[in-house]
């Protein structure tokens, strides 16, 4: 069964009664857990981005406070971990300040906890690639925002 083009799915549900969306969006959201968070932001994060983000923060902080340090294996494993939440969450979001801020937020609590980049090649390239991506976003958002978050940048080193 070939999958139609978002446009084809789009017009049959112009189609349909808004009951029956409902429906649709119903079992959509119980067949998989992403398509139930997805559809959680979009009704009830979408409308207030600040509280989506600080609630994206705080789940950073816990899942920082669960990282096991003794070793860098478990260390980049947590970080691992977190990076594949923080990606799930920014994807749910489209705004860029948004993304921005969660990535910040990430390496300034990776700068915090004191975490040695250096103690594994995959920390670092890890750290780094964040560092990328927000030097990627910066560039990409308006002088005014720019602005808003050069401090930011300065304490983590980007210029």
């Amino acid at each position: 069964m070939k999958a139609p083009s978002i446009s084809q799915l789009e017009k049959e549900l112009r189609t349909l009664e808004p009951k029956k969306v409902l429906e649709i969006c119903v079992r959509l959201a119980k067949h998989k857990k992403e398509n139930k968070e997805l559809l959680t932001y979009l009704l009830f994060d979408s409308n207030n981005e600040k509280n989506y983000v600080e609630d994206a923060k705080q789940k950073i902080d816990v899942l920082f406070i669960e990282i096991n340090r003794k070793t860098s294996y478990t260390t980049k494993k947590g970080l691992q971990k977190i990076v594949r939440n923080m990606s799930k969450l920014i994807k749910y979001s489209k705004s860029k300040e948004t993304e921005l801020e969660i990535r910040i937020y990430f390496c300034k609590k990776v700068k915090s906890a004191r975490i040695r980049l250096d103690s594994s090649s995959v920390i670092n390239n890890l750290y780094y690639r964040e560092i990328e991506k927000i030097r990627t976003l910066f560039s990409k958002l308006h002088e005014d925002l720019q602005l808003d978050y050069r401090d930011d940048l300065e304490v983590l080193g980007i210029d």
